[in-house]
């Protein structure tokens, strides 16, 4: 078969408000149930792929979550870690065994639209994902990093560095692709499958290779500073 160009999908449908009953029962959740009482519930519907258990997983994340949007998507066998940090837009989707791992006194926001890949992983302590951002299968998002200092004590010992990550709106993030702690990616970017990002990429670039080097400007666009470091 020759190549063929379809029709997106994702972040181009309406959203539509969540049903009454399914908002009704998670703040009902909440008020019967204290947090960890609700995750422990929450682990009978984790790893099913049926319509039930997908929509019960959706109800457990409204009542567990600092916010969450509508029409999101929980895929099975997603884990987490301090849940109630997280800010979620609409029609987020999380792909399965996907893994959020956040901080007590940490920032996780996801924006509107965003679709995450299957197995991904986040160091969530200090993350911002801007709106219409996609996120293939396995990519790795860190977040932090050990002092390792002093040299005279084991490396995981030693203090932890927790560096925002900050990912911009509409951006792209390939297969594989690693994102290291304090990067921030401009608006549009493309991150090539297998990358390991390791210092920040400006608006609507294309970055590809171990490390992650500039490769060009996105098709359409001028930018407005010239010899950005490749």
């Amino acid at each position: 078969m020759s190549e063929r160009i379809i029709r997106a999908v994702h972040g181009k449908q309406d959203v539509v408000a969540d049903p009454e009953f399914e908002v009704f029962f998670s703040q009902n959740l909440s008020s019967r149930f204290d947090r960890n009482a609700l995750l422990v519930l929450y682990q009978r519907y984790a790893i099913g792929v049926g319509e039930y258990d997908t929509l019960l997983r959706r109800v457990f994340w409204r009542a567990l979550t600092k916010s969450m949007g509508n029409g999101v998507h929980i895929g099975a066998g997603v884990g987490f870690k301090h849940i109630e940090t997280f800010e979620l837009g609409d029609k987020v989707f999380i792909g399965d065994q996907t893994y959020i791992q956040g901080r007590f006194d940490g920032t996780c926001i996801i924006g509107n639209h965003v679709w995450i890949g299957p197995q991904c992983y986040f160091d969530a302590r200090d993350m911002v994902i801007g709106d219409s951002v996609g996120i293939g299968p396995g990519t790795k998002v860190l977040g932090s990093t050990h002092t390792a200092l002093p040299v005279d004590i084991p490396i995981m010992h030693t203090d932890l560095v927790i560096k925002p990550v900050h990912i911009g709106s509409w951006s792209d993030l390939g297969v594989n692709c690693v994102i290291m702690p304090g990067v921030k990616l401009g608006q549009g970017c493309i991150v090539g499958a297998g990358a390991v990002v390791t210092k920040d990429v400006p608006t609507f670039a294309i970055v590809a290779g171990v490390p992650a080097k500039f490769i060009r400007w996105r098709d359409g666009y001028t930018p407005e500073k010239e010899g950005y470091e490749k």
